[in-house]
């Protein structure tokens, strides 16, 4: 009896692999290439992959004596903002997946964790847990547009891109305005000591 209960899968979802075709003698190699769309929350909260824009799968799926080995590479679009200065980041991303699916009766039952190793649900395969965690783990945190982003003024909210770079919001307490009036005014008498 498995140690684990899984959804069934269904042949029409993008991410679900049919490998019929892929004969279960290991070595044997079939070339997987579709473009589907992202799945839904496919990120972070500040960057993420659209839902539904396209993720360009290159996958190879080989046969191996436990499963379906697939490694290859994942392309597609991430869209957030930078976590300085709430500027839109938009820019492509590219990651290597590397997974094993072990078939319903393989020793892989016994000897590995629910959770360490794919399952196949007869030929069908469910891509979606592997590129999830390939996109989303490779993702930063706090992602920024540009390394050197100054971000905002924590006073006025204004980009520090836009701004003189002595911008400064000093509050000078107001017993010493007086003598900040006198060193910005006029140039100061002549001491009677300067005289001749």
């Amino acid at each position: 009896m498995p140690k684990h209960t899984q959804n069934h899968l269904d042949p029409r979802q993008p991410l679900v692999v049919d490998t019929t075709k892929l004969p279960r003698q290991p070595g044997a190699t079939r070339a997987l290439k579709r473009v589907v769309p992202a799945p839904p929350d496919l990120g972070l909260e500040l960057i993420s992959v659209p839902t539904g824009s396209d993720l360009e799968l290159d996958l190879s799926l080989t046969s191996v004596s436990e499963g379906v080995y697939v490694s290859g590479n994942v392309r597609g679009s991430l869209s957030g903002e930078c976590g300085r200065c709430l500027n839109d980041i938009s820019e492509p991303f590219d990651v290597h997946i590397a997974e094993l699916y072990a078939y319903a009766a393989s020793t892989t039952e016994e000897t590995t964790d629910e959770d360490e190793v794919g399952r196949m649900q007869g030929d069908l395969l469910d891509l979606e847990p592997a590129v999830r965690d390939a996109v989303v783990l490779t993702l930063p945190t706090n992602p920024v547009c540009r390394p050197d982003c100054p971000g905002l003024c924590p006073e006025c909210g204004v980009h520090l891109d836009d701004v003189p770079a002595d911008h400064s919001h000093d509050e000078v307490d107001p017993r010493w305005a007086a003598l900040r009036d006198l060193s910005a005014g006029s140039p100061t008498a002549a001491s009677p000591h300067d005289q001749n």
